[in-house]
């Protein structure tokens, strides 16, 4: 047999926020006047994204008196630390956590004193003991768990985790390897109102994803993996820890830089996974002009990436956790079968390609 991805679960805190309320939150933050609200509504609009999940209640609130957690004076201070961010990720993290682990492994059929090997992927929230700790005790995982954490590699970090799990599976072919993401993206909102901030405050929700990696003949199918680093693009797409939160880079260039990147390894995608032959592919939802850009490079149709698109418009991007939710719907989507293309992008710039096979 070999190692598949059998189940995924996901879960996201509270309740859906359309897309326009998040922008009226952001009208109100940044005290917009009239010209620069219909610009960043504009720039909503066209996301591509109809609603995201947050674990904060703010980016719900119709004026800044309903503010729960960012000040609600105009000058936004006190604005919160690092330190009060993280407290909300270790408050929200771990049940959000349980949640997606208790719905991949129904999906499963498999029972928590089953999985030998634990990976959190998280680039928004860490601390010690983290979050995989806690939901160790919570599901009842056995306490001689192998555990690993991959922090702070950004939206193509569950590639990663995968592939340490396929690695695992094959040093030892009798494991069950969970990989957990949990990304809260919107703990991090900035202030500063400027081009990188006004990007990033109209993409990211939060949420969480399991997946169940085993040796199986059903799911889909690890079959091949490449990592390319983009050097010229380290300053258009980055993550700093800052005293006021995470603070992300995201220049509008990167569209652009993948489609270059992409263009200049199109024949060694094609000599590596058979390009031309792949019908369905998984790309990583990091924004409409992102998945417009690809696919365009890679020339295929929207209709090959559609779940990718649909979990753009349903949740935003959500950092690592995106292309799990890509998966999952792919996993319940019983017109796609064979081979399946997925890529993600991240700081560096990095480009993660993972060939599967989906196999009923």
């Amino acid at each position: 047999m070999d190692n598949h991805i059998v189940a995924v679960g996901t879960s996201n805190p509270g309740n859906a926020i359309p897309q326009s309320r998040i922008g009226d939150f952001m009208s109100m933050a940044h005290s917009l006047g009239s010209s620069e609200r219909r610009k960043l509504q504009f720039i909503y609009r066209i996301s591509g994204i109809e609603s995201r999940y947050s674990a904060l209640t703010d980016f719900q609130a119709k004026n800044p008196e309903d503010f729960a957690f960012f000040p609600k004076n105009k000058s936004l201070e006190p604005f919160p630390s690092t330190k009060q961010r993280m407290k909300v990720f270790q408050d929200m993290a771990p049940e959000l956590a349980r949640e997606a682990i208790t719905r991949c492994l129904s999906k499963g059929g498999a029972q928590a004193s089953e999985i030998t090997h634990l990976v959190l992927v998280s680039c928004t929230g860490m601390y010690a003991p983290g979050v995989e700790m806690e939901i160790i005790e919570k599901m009842g995982f056995r306490n001689t768990i192998e555990r690993y954490a991959i922090h702070f590699m950004g939206c193509y970090a569950a590639f990663n985790g995968i592939k340490l799990a396929d690695r695992i599976l094959k040093s030892d072919p009798s494991s069950k390897v969970l990989v957990l993401a949990v990304e809260l993206c919107t703990i991090h909102f900035q202030k500063e109102y400027n081009e990188d901030n006004l990007l990033a405050n109209a993409l990211f929700g939060d949420g969480a994803a399991a997946v169940l990696m085993m040796q199986s003949e059903h799911g889909l199918r690890i079959k091949d993996y490449q990592s390319q680093i983009f050097s010229n693009g380290d300053k258009d797409m980055a993550w700093h820890i800052g005293d006021h939160g995470f603070e992300m880079k995201l220049t509008k260039y990167v569209p652009e830089l993948l489609d270059t990147g992409i263009q200049f390894l199109r024949e060694q995608l094609e000599k590596r996974f058979s390009l031309s032959k792949v019908k369905h592919f998984a790309i990583h939802p990091g924004g409409t002009q992102i998945l417009k850009k690809v696919e365009q490079s890679l020339g295929i149709l929207w209709e090959q990436n559609r779940h990718a698109h649909q979990v753009l418009r349903s949740f935003g991007n959500m950092s690592s956790v995106s292309i799990l939710f890509v998966f999952a719907a792919i996993l319940q989507d019983s017109s796609i079968s064979g081979n399946l293309l997925s890529m993600g992008f991240g700081p560096g710039l990095t480009l993660e390609t993972l060939l599967l096979e989906k196999v009923p």
